[in-house]
């Protein structure tokens, strides 16, 4: 029996490998697993597998904002 796998445009994609993250946030990966092991960004486990949640991305870049006056 052949499986079908289900696609939906609709549904958003929430938990980022750190490859996938590393692009997203615009920085390597080993930057990014530098800021896991400094405890800078909350993270998923799965077993060996280590996930980040888009909203804790997002956080992580609001928080990182900096504003300079010229």
């Amino acid at each position: 029996m052949k499986t079908q796998r289900i696609s939906n445009p609709q549904i958003q994609k929430r938990l980022f490998s750190i490859n996938e993250a590393s692009v997203y946030l615009g920085r390597s990966v080993w930057a990014v697993r530098e800021m896991l092991w400094a405890g800078k960004m909350p993270h998923v486990k799965d077993g060996r597998r280590i996930l980040l949640d888009i909203k804790d991305m997002d956080i992580w870049i609001d928080k990182s904002k900096t504003q300079t006056d010229f």
